[in-house]
């Protein structure tokens, strides 16, 4: 991969869109512990030179990865792709345990938020909610072992492939079903 021109050094950062910036930084610091770190505004564009005043805030998310809102009063209410159903795009973030995913989902149905799971995905473990904009957010924690993230890694070029041609699941993979389907009739 070293012969590549472009040399990524991780994510600066993830945008999305909110509806009051106050109420998104509030409720991420509440809900998930997140540090408000930094905003800019304008009532320009820099990119385009637009005239679309905006409020973009940005919030530590651990280990060097920052996720950003902005507020824009001018424009349309925010929606949602309507032809993507609710549970595709989502902000997933990891945590250390299942120890620690538990403790969380405890303390956000606390809050009163609907939480969703655990949900078992074979090599790691989840939970998910929606944030005030309605964006779904998912807390994961891997349980997977060495080998199988090495067997997923080599199956996936395999799976793509066959994907690209049938569009049906392929069955490479059907042993992650498995480990969740033992774990879940056994606890």
């Amino acid at each position: 991969m070293s012969a590549h021109p472009v040399k990524l050094g991780g994510v600066h950062h993830a945008a999305y869109r909110c509806k009051d910036a106050k109420e998104t930084v509030e409720w991420y610091g509440r809900v998930l512990g997140m540090e408000y770190v930094s905003a800019f505004s304008e009532d320009h564009v820099p990119s385009t030179g637009d005239y679309d005043p905006y409020m973009h805030v940005f919030l530590d998310a651990g280990n060097g990865n920052v996720l950003a809102f902005f507020e824009l009063p001018n424009q349309k209410d925010m929606g949602r792709d309507e032809n993507t159903p609710a549970w595709v795009q989502h902000l997933a973030f990891k945590v250390a345990s299942e120890d620690e995913l538990l403790a969380a989902k405890q303390h956000i149905e606390g809050l009163d938020i609907d939480v969703l799971g655990p949900t078992h995905h074979g090599i790691f473990k989840s939970i998910y909610f929606f944030d005030p904009n309605g964006h779904r957010v998912e807390l994961a924690t891997d349980i997977g072992t060495d080998e199988q993230y090495a067997e997923l890694k080599r199956v996936a070029p395999l799976m793509l492939d066959e994907w690209s041609q049938t569009k049906k699941a392929p069955r490479h993979a059907d042993w992650l079903h498995e480990v969740a389907r033992k774990e879940h009739n056994l606890g």
